[in-house]
C-alpha cells in the first residue's frame, strides 16, 4: 500500500501550489442575484463551479431539483452498471490538476496495485470520489431547488423556482444547463408502450423497484447498455426471467466513436463543417450504442436471461393484471416492461424552455442533409455556437439565447460526443468556462476599460534611487 496517514495530503498541497482563487472580477448589476446558475450538481455542474472560480467568476450557485447529494446526479439512482464504461485513465473533473483526479483519490485511499488492477472504475466508487471532489472544493450545491421557468428580463434571466415546494424567483446573467440526457427532452417512450400504466412500465431513467419484480416475468425493451444493466438488476435481484428484445439482427458491438478519439479529432471537432458533423452523428446512429461486454456477460450468465434479436414490439395491453404483447417473434406475456429505449430530444418538451423553445436554432434548421442521410432524432438536437450556447432560429429576434449554455448531450450533434459523460470533460469544461469568462468580460467593457485605464500608486518613491542618478559637471560636459 502507498498511502499516508491523511489521504488528502497530495490533494490539499496542489490547491497550495496553485495558489488561492483569484477575487471576483465581474461588477454587480442592480438586481441580479447571480453572474452564472449551473442547473446540476452533478459530475459537470460540480466541475464547472470549480473551474468558474479559478476563473475569478464569483456569484455562481449551483442548484439540483434532487433532494440530496445522494439522488443526484444519477450515479446511485438509474445508474446501474458495476464497472463505469469509459476507460478508467480518460480526464474527468480534476481539470488538468492530477491530484483531484480520481487515480490520485483512489492511490491514496487503496494504493497503486489497486488502481492497476482496475480494469474499469466501479460505479460505486466514483460515486464516492464525486461526492469527496464536492466537499474537498467546497461546492455548495442547493438541493431541493426545480427550475420551473427562464424568463428572459432586460438584464438576464428571472428563474422561476421551486425550493422545497416553495416557488420564488432569483435572477441570473448566464445559464449552465448541466442537466443530464433529459435536459433537452426527456425519456423516450417508443408509441407501442405509451398507453401501458406505470404500474408495470418503468424506463431505465427512472428508479425502479427491482425487489417488487421478484418472481415476476420481466420485458426489457432495447439493447443498449442501461437496458443490459437492467436486465442484470432483474436477473440479480430474483426475476423469474428476463427477456430483452433487440430490434437488429445482431447486438451492436463496434464503438464507432473511437476512431475520432485522438486530440486532433477530438480538440477540433467543434471547427468541422456542418456535413462532416453530420455524417459522423449518422455513422454512429446506425451503427447503434454499444453495450459493454461486462453488462451484456451479467445477464447472459443467467439461465432465465432470454434474448431475442430481430424483434419488434408491433402492440402491447393491459389484460388479467399482465401486459400482453405482440412482438415479431412472437406473442408473450409479461408482468413488467422495463424500456430501455433512450432518450428524446425537444426543448419544447422541457416546461422550464417552453416559453422560447421555438426561437432556438436546431440542427434540421441549420443543415438539410441528403435524402440518404435523413435522420428526425439528430435534426431535432440543437445547433451549438462554440461556447456551448444556444443560438436564435431567427437572428435579432431572441439574442438572449447566447447567455444559455447547454452542457448535457443535446450537445452530441455540435460536438460529438455525449456533453456531460466523463469523455467530454477536458476540452468542453474549460471551454463553456472561458465562453462566459469572456462574454462577462465583454458585456461590461466599459466599466472594464475605466477599471484598466485607472490610477495606479507607484510602488517606490524617486528617492529609492536619488543618490545614484548620474550627474555631469561643468568640466566634464567641456
Amino acid at each position: 500500500m502507498n498511502q499516508t496517514s491523511d489521504p488528502d495530503l497530495a490533494a490539499a498541497a496542489a490547491l497550495r501550489l496553485i495558489g488561492p482563487d483569484p477575487a471576483n472580477w465581474v461588477p454587480d448589476r442592480t438586481g441580479i442575484d447571480h453572474n452564472v446558475v449551473l442547473v446540476g450538481g452533478g459530475q459537470t455542474g460540480s466541475a464547472l463551479a470549480f473551474a468558474l472560480r479559478r476563473a475569478g467568476i464569483g456569484k455562481v450557485s449551483v442548484i439540483d431539483a434532487a433532494a440530496d447529494a445522494a439522488h443526484a446526479g444519477g450515479w446511485l439512482t438509474s445508474a446501474r452498471m458495476n464497472l463505469l464504461r469509459t476507460p478508467k485513465n480518460l480526464p474527468g473533473p480534476e481539470l488538468g490538476i492530477p491530484a483531484l483526479g480520481f487515480q490520485a483519490w483512489y492511490e491514496a485511499r487503496h494504493g497503486q496495485a489497486a488502481y492497476a488492477a482496475m480494469e474499469r472504475i466501479p460505479r460505486l466508487a466514483w460515486a464516492e470520489y464525486l461526492g469527496w471532489y464536492q466537499r474537498f472544493l467546497a461546492i455548495r450545491v442547493r438541493y431541493g431547488c426545480r427550475l420551473l421557468r427562464i424568463e428572459p428580463a432586460a438584464d438576464g434571466f428571472r428563474l422561476h423556482l421551486a425550493i422545497d415546494g416553495r416557488e420564488t424567483v432569483e435572477t441570473t446573467r448566464k445559464i449552465v444547463l448541466a442537466t443530464g440526457f433529459t435536459g433537452n427532452g426527456g425519456a423516450y417512450i417508443p408509441p407501442v408502450l405509451a398507453e401501458l400504466p406505470a404500474s408495470v412500465l418503468s424506463h431505465t431513467e427512472q428508479t425502479i423497484e427491482f425487489a417488487a419484480l421478484r418472481g415476476k416475468v420481466v420485458a426489457v425493451v432495447g439493447a443498449a447498455a442501461a437496458a443490459f444493466d437492467a436486465a442484470g438488476v432483474a436477473l440479480e435481484q430474483g426475476a423469474a426471467s428476463v427477456h430483452l428484445f433487440a430490434r437488429r439482427a445482431s447486438i451492436a458491438s463496434v464503438p464507432i466513436t473511437r476512431t475520432r478519439g485522438y486530440p486532433g479529432a477530438y480538440d477540433n471537432y467543434r471547427d468541422l463543417p456542418d456535413a462532416v458533423r453530420w455524417d459522423q452523428a449518422i455513422r454512429f446512429r446506425r451503427a447503434g450504442s454499444t453495450p459493454t461486454i461486462d453488462a451484456i456477460e451479467r445477464a447472459v450468465g443467467f439461465a432465465n436471461f432470454h434474448l431475442h434479436l430481430g424483434a419488434v414490439w408491433h402492440q402491447a395491453a393491459v389484460a388479467g393484471g399482465q401486459v400482453v404483447a405482440e412482438v415479431s417473434d412472437g406473442g408473450y406475456r409479461f408482468d413488467h416492461v422495463i424500456a430501455g429505449t433512450g432518450y428524446f430530444v425537444d426543448p419544447s418538451a422541457r416546461p422550464e424552455l417552453a416559453g422560447f423553445a421555438e426561437e432556438i436554432l436546431l440542427w434540421r434548421d441549420r443543415y438539410q442533409p441528403p435524402a440518404d442521410r435523413q435522420d428526425a432524432f439528430l435534426g431535432a438536437h440543437p445547433y451549438l455556437g462554440n461556447g456551448h450556447e444556444y443560438l436564435q432560429r431567427t437572428p435579432g429576434r431572441a439574442p438572449y439565447l447566447r447567455n444559455i449554455h447547454v452542457h448535457n448531450p443535446a450537445g452530441f450533434v455540435s460536438f460529438g460526443l455525449p456533453i456531460g459523460d466523463v469523455p467530454s470533460m477536458r476540452r468542453d469544461i474549460p471551454l463553456v468556462a472561458a465562453r462566459i469568462s469572456r462574454d462577462l468580460f465583454l458585456a461590461d467593457l466599459d466599466r472594464h476599460q475605466a477599471r484598466m485605464g485607472g490610477t495606479v500608486a507607484a510602488d517606490f518613491p524617486d528617492q529609492v534611487y536619488a543618490s545614484a542618478v548620474w550627474q555631469r559637471s561643468e568640466r566634464q560636459s567641456g
